[in-house]
């Protein structure tokens, strides 16, 4: 086989290609590509030998990772076939999702708080804590929190709530089961908790008035919503300038049980779905991560996003 019908077959595959796009500018870890495209690890690797055994990507090491990126170095035809292959690229269905994907991966690089973060959180993971020091540390955060009015949409029962109102100026507390807000209405007075508020709505239209709180927080309640996109727009609109969105939930997945056992109406989210909502919404300063990951089945991923009005 000719070097001219070798390059010709490594680009003609859609995933290969899908990875290629991604490497025209960036340099990228198979983690990051794995985060990006949601492609599983070995799949990645499998496509980046065959890219790399081509030459048209390049990788170095740095430390424990691999980093690869395309290969400025090819010939004329090459290089004229690999452009041709990118440009092709942009007609793929996952091209849209994979760049904003891209723009948040790129972006958290730059974001050296949020990856001291991970470092700590990491350490936290690995050993034990005495006195169930994660609790204590969730206590310490609360007692340190500025006194906000916060609006907990898609509360449940109001645990959540409950833990916000004893610090926060004002918590209100949003669910459409007239039976749960009776109930969590009820134990609110019952713990002298007179700054919570529970009231009767759903998450695309909450009882609460425009330009009003300082925080909205659907912690996993956007997986229940008929319109998720819609949700968070309203959560826009009852925030304040430059107050904040924090969303809870859970990544896409494929437990379809889910739907039958917990009344979930939508299979988690991409995270580019949930940076697409929120900048539609009109929110900035967008971040996405996962913040955590179940080791047994379903294996379950958490996200947690957040933007500023």
């Amino acid at each position: 086989m000719t070097s001219t019908l070798k390059l010709l077959r490594t680009i003609s595959d859609a995933t290969r290609l899908r990875i290629l796009s991604l490497l025209e500018k960036n340099e990228l870890s198979v983690h990051e590509l794995q985060e990006i495209t949601g492609m599983g690890q070995s799949r990645i690797s499998t496509h980046l030998s065959q890219l790399l055994d081509s030459e048209v990507v390049q990788s170095r090491k740095e430390g424990k990772r691999t980093y690869y990126k395309q290969n400025p170095e090819l010939d004329g035809s090459g290089s004229d076939f690999v452009k041709l292959a990118i440009a092709g690229a942009r007609e793929l269905p996952d091209y849209a999702s994979d760049q904003i994907n891209l723009k948040r991966i790129l972006k958290r690089r730059d974001d050296q708080a949020q990856v001291y973060f991970n470092q700590v959180a990491g350490r936290f993971d690995r050993v034990y804590g005495p006195g169930r020091s994660w609790q204590g540390f969730g206590h310490l955060l609360l007692r340190i929190l500025p006194p906000l009015t916060v609006a907990d949409l898609g509360s449940g029962e109001g645990l959540l709530s409950e833990l916000l109102a004893r610090r926060c100026k004002k918590v209100i507390a949003v669910d459409n089961s007239e039976k749960i807000v009776s109930f969590g209405a009820a134990k609110a007075g019952k713990n002298k908790l007179n700054n919570l508020e529970f009231r009767l709505g759903d998450l695309e239209n909450p009882p609460i008035e425009k330009d009003s709180v300082d925080l909205a927080i659907l912690s996993q309640a956007l997986h229940h919503a008929e319109n998720p996109a819609a949700a968070i727009a309203a959560a826009h609109r009852i925030l304040c300038q430059k107050g904040r969105i924090m969303i809870l939930d859970l990544l896409k997945h494929n437990f379809e049980k889910a739907h039958e056992l917990y009344g979930d109406r939508w299979s988690g989210f991409a995270e580019s779905d949930l940076h697409r909502w929120l900048e539609d919404a009109g929110f900035r300063q967008i971040e996405i991560s996962i913040v955590a990951r179940e080791e047994a089945p379903p294996y379950f991923q958490t996200i947690l996003a957040s933007g500023e009005k």
